[in-house]
């Protein structure tokens, strides 16, 4: 029987949707690896979890797979690539091209040592001791460098990890963004530090009950339109949100009894990439047209809902009443607008999470500096921390004092992740225009969410970005959107606006 393009297509979404199980079953176990696995689970975890990414990886390179995308990207079913089936098509060609690149050894071994590295980082985090991390992230960043030249690239080792998380993008443009955030933010950051200090920070480190922020989160996380019901809330060392299946999206976090901050952006932010999961077109789940775009797409969602909305006056004019009920003790001296300066306050700090808007993108810039230096063979790992702590006196003026407030404080590279960083610095950038444009076209956005009133903020949000699924690259997106291409004018005005009212610059 002769197969039509329909039929091979049809064929095609079978086999990746098959494909999409086993990643789910791998993901479920990486979650459970992070959240609940004891300790002397890991060993045996590796091997499941290696086990399965060898399979998934023979399965995203079999020459079946090979052969209906070949046929299909000259077939009639391409003819609008940013069709739903020009979308399948299109980037399961990409991935598949890519992936076949990767010996199957390769990502296996990969897999096996970012579960150990997961595992040791967080005994080394918990000891302040980087000698422990050191082998593990020794052999991640031998097989990264493999992994790249095996990818290929043309200026550096970085574009080939970049491209993973932020198709299309490249280390000189990202460059050349953290540059030009860095230039703009220098300014305003010598404004802030001649200011007259307006903030009452210490009001966010005073006594809050643990089990109390448990409940505040849960139901914040709730009131904007994470849903319970095909989601779940749990504790971990470093937070993170994952989806598991189409109506299975968990995130975590974590508490400081003394820090309110914590764990309350934290849960808005792993909130706000759950949202976007939650918003894909399930009926494209495990297919491009159901799955998220890029990272630092993903990010701006979650950075979007973290402080556009989170550190928003309007937010706090709604929320506040409720946080000093649940917290009498703590709060019921405190006044709205030293809450919201403190949340607000603009001083450099150690811990990336917990950075202020302005600062953020410093801490990034580090990171980004570093990876390259350790692919390039420019930094050895047992120099890495002081050279971590070289780069935070120079950026920030400030300096780590022991490693885990310093080079152990992130997971991203225990699990492998370089390449992984700059698309915190893009969600920043992406999250400041689609706000703009969200505030243009919807008028009222700030008494709505003054009344506690989110669902208009998170259908459009749905509408221009979720449902797309990977229709358009970032870039695309962003000009589709907003009309234009990305900029950092939206950021660096957004956040001019904001400290000029709070320090009366």
């Amino acid at each position: 029987m002769t197969l039509t393009d329909q039929n091979i297509f049809d064929r095609l979404c079978i086999f990746m949707r098959e494909t999409q199980l086993l990643q789910s079953t791998f993901s479920l176990l990486g979650w459970d690896e992070r959240t609940g696995m004891p300790p002397e689970g890991a060993e045996y975890r590796g091997e499941q979890m290696t086990y399965l990414a060898g399979i998934i990886h023979r399965r995203r390179t079999d020459s079946q797979l090979g052969d209906w995308l070949e046929r299909l990207i000259d077939s009639p079913l391409y003819s609008k690539p940013h069709s739903i089936e020009g979308t399948v098509i299109r980037e399961s060609k990409r991935q598949f091209d890519r992936q076949r690149k990767l010996p199957e050894s390769l990502v296996m071994e990969l897999t096996r040592t970012s579960v150990q590295g997961q595992q040791d980082w967080q005994k080394a985090r918990e000891r302040n001791d980087f000698s422990i991390f050191m082998p593990s992230l020794k052999k991640i960043i031998h097989l990264k460098r493999q992994e790249a030249d095996a990818i290929g690239f043309l200026e550096c080792r970085y574009d080939a990890l970049l491209d993973e998380y932020e198709p299309w993008e490249t280390t000189a443009r990202v460059k050349n963004i953290l540059e030009d955030l860095r230039r703009e933010l220098t300014p305003l950051l010598q404004q802030i530090a001649g200011a007259s200090p307006v903030s009452q920070s210490h009001c966010l480190n005073k006594t809050f009950p643990i089990e109390k922020q448990k409940i505040i989160g849960r139901e914040i996380a709730k009131t904007i339109g994470f849903d319970f019901q095909q989601g779940r809330l749990d504790t971990t060392v470093h937070p993170f949100c994952t989806e598991l299946g189409p109506y299975d999206t968990r995130i975590t976090t974590r508490y400081n009894e003394h820090f309110l901050p914590t764990s309350l952006f934290g849960i808005l932010h792993e909130a706000g990439h759950a949202i976007y999961e939650q918003g894909l077109q399930k009926q494209w789940y495990g297919l491009p047209p159901g799955q998220t775009i890029s990272l630092g797409i993903h990010e701006s969602q979650s950075r979007i809902w973290e402080n556009q909305i989170g550190r928003s006056r309007d937010f706090w004019t709604y929320y506040f009443p409720r946080l000093q009920n649940v917290f009498p003790k703590a709060l019921h001296d405190v006044s709205f607008n030293a809450f919201y300066s403190a949340i607000n306050t603009v001083t450099p700090s150690l811990i990336r999470v917990e950075a202020d808007e302005v600062t953020y993108n410093l801490h990034i810039l580090i990171r980004f500096e570093l990876e390259q230096l350790l692919l390039d063979e420019h930094l050895s790992i047992a120099d890495l921390p002081e050279a971590w702590n070289d780069k935070y006196e120079s950026y920030l003026g400030i300096r780590p004092r022991t490693f885990t407030e310093g080079v152990l404080q992130d997971i991203h590279w225990s699990g492998g992740a370089f390449g992984y960083f700059p698309t915190y610095a893009l969600g920043n950038l992406y999250s400041a225009q689609f706000f703009a444009k969200c505030e243009s076209d919807l008028g009222d956005l700030s008494a709505q969410i003054s009344a506690g009133h989110f669902d208009g903020f998170r259908h459009w949000l749905q509408e221009h970005i979720h449902q797309q699924g990977q229709c358009y690259s970032a870039g695309e997106l962003v000009t589709l959107v907003t009309g234009e291409p990305l900029t950092h004018r939206y950021l660096v005005n957004y956040l001019r606006n904001k400290v000029s009212e709070i320090y009366a610059l």
